[in-house]
Parts: structure tokens; sequence; C-alpha cells
């Protein structure tokens, strides 16, 4: 969801507020090695938010609109581990080995296809060009509390050593808990040395009631990695149709996920395995009445 599709969850809640002001506090700062990051979107409210602003507005239905940015056409997904606790085997767990079977596999899904109605002027999202680059590890301690777009897109340029790869979407996970923050995870886009790249942030989401999907345990995923799976897939599909966050939002700013926040109807098979990750908004699902969440969610295509 954009920026100013928050407000109204902003005034409900004060502890999203907190966060969301940190997170956003970057605008278009500048950082080391002229860096811009923008602000930050595809916020996913902990379940207690989401409960209070049920049906991303009341049920009724509001199509997505494309307001002139550009959508992927291909994109390499680079995950960036930030925090000393992800060198320990017992933090991790199958948090890494899980999260590079989903990126490593998810090109070409029908999950991934739940994105590809979505177009800018020289064509439609192309879901099946993700790819998976090699993991980056850092070790040194992340900020304390909810960090800012421009310390993320920092820790990107650390990451990379001031030289990512163009057009490539970092998702960069902390071993912090959120704490306050009334959020679980948020995606946003800037530069690093004038390459552009997208990038997403995600709080340890261990034993966090408020941003666990309860996946079953059939599944065969810790709770940490099935939290973690499903808010991926949310920024995901959002760095796909609105990168730079003026491509595809509904009428109050919000993006294809954020209108089937902590919904599903069924596992998604990805690289072999299932997995219980919420589903995306789709126009044509809307149109025709045929989705499961206010008849536009769909899981896959």
């Amino acid at each position: 969801m954009s920026f100013k599709g928050m407000v109204v969850v902003v005034i409900a809640t004060l502890g999203l507020a907190s966060g969301i002001a940190a997170a956003a506090s970057a605008g278009s700062a500048s950082g080391p090695g002229r860096n811009a990051a923008g602000p930050a979107s595809g916020f996913i409210p902990s379940h207690n938010v989401s409960h209070a602003n049920q049906a991303r507005g009341g049920g009724h239905i509001s199509l997505l609109q494309w307001y002139g940015g550009p959508v992927m056409h291909s994109t390499t997904v680079i995950p960036v581990f930030w925090g000393s606790q992800w060198s320990s085997s017992s933090f991790k767990s199958d948090k890494i080995t899980g999260l590079d079977t989903l990126y490593s596999h998810i090109g070409g899904t029908a999950y991934a296809r739940t994105n590809g109605e979505y177009y800018a002027g020289n064509g439609n999202v192309n879901t099946s060009s993700i790819s998976k680059g090699t993991d980056l590890l850092d070790t040194s301690a992340t900020p304390s509390g909810a960090p800012s777009t421009s310390q993320v897109l920092a820790e990107v340029a650390k990451a990379t050593g001031s030289k990512p790869v163009a057009g490539a979407y970092y998702p960069v996970y902390s071993d912090q808990p959120r704490g306050s923050a009334g959020y679980c995870a948020w995606h946003s886009s800037g530069t690093i040395n004038g390459t552009q790249v997208e990038f997403g942030f995600f709080f340890n989401l261990d034993g966090d009631p408020g941003c666990d999907p309860q996946s079953p345990s059939s599944l065969g995923h810790s709770q940490g990695l099935a939290a973690l799976a499903n808010v991926s897939g949310h920024e995901l599909s959002e760095m796909l149709t609105d990168p730079q966050l003026n491509a595809w939002t509904d009428q109050r700013g919000d993006e294809n996920s954020d209108k089937c926040a902590w919904t599903w109807s069924a596992p998604v098979q990805i690289g072999g395995q299932n997995w219980k990750i919420q589903g995306n908004w789709s126009n044509a699902a809307a149109n025709a009445h045929t989705g499961y969440a206010n008849g536009g969610c769909i899981q896959t295509a």
C-alpha cells in the first residue's frame, strides 16, 4: 500500500503510526555514495490492525488503477540477511533454506501468475522471469526499533559493495523482532550510485502472533519461516506490480496484495512444497465475481 493509503490505519493505531513514521522518515534522503531511498509502501499490518480495517475498504469493490509507472518484466531476487543472529544455526533454523527454495522456484508458478494481468506501456508483468541470486549475509548489528528506508537501502549498498544488480529486488531480513511497530514488512524503491533497485524490509517474526499466518505444521515449515514466507509473497507481488510506487493501486492507495492481506483459500505449491501464502487482488476476478474474498482475491492463475 502507498504511504498515503496508510493514513487511515495510522490514525487508528498508534503503534503502527510510530513504526510507519520511522520507516518512512527517509523520504528521498541521501546516504553514503549518492544513495536515494523512496518512501515505504505495502505495509502489512499485524492481525489486530488488519482486523480493525477488515476488507481493505469496507467490503465494496474498488479496482486497481494504473497511474503510469513501470511494472517488472524481469528481476533477480537477492535476499540480504542482516544481524548477528543469522550466524546461529539455532536461530536461522529452516528460514534461510526455506526462503531460498521459495525465491528459487516462484517464477512461472500459478501463484506468481496472479500478478500477470497488470501492465505498463511496454507490456504486462512477466511472472516467469524471476530468478534467484546469491544470498548476502551481514552479521553487523541492526538498528534498534523500526529502521527508515534510507537505513535499509544503506544496508543494501553495504552488502553489495555499492554495486547492486540493476533492477534487482533486495528483500532485507532483520534478526530483530518488530516490538511496538504495527506492521510486519514493507517494500520500497531507490538508487545506489545511480543504479535503480527495489528492496524490502522484514522483521524477525519468530513467535509473533500478530504476523503469524497459522500455517499447519503438516506443511513442514517452522512458524518463523511460515510467517516470513507469507509476508515475502505479499511484498514480492507488490514489487512486481508497483515497483516504484507509481503503477497499480486502488483509489485509497492499496496495492494488489494489500487488498487481500490475511486472506487465504488454499495452500499454494512452490518448489515442490505447499505454502500458506495469501492471495492477490485480480481486477478480472472482481469483475467476474470469481474471487474468494470481496470477489477479487485469487491465489493461483
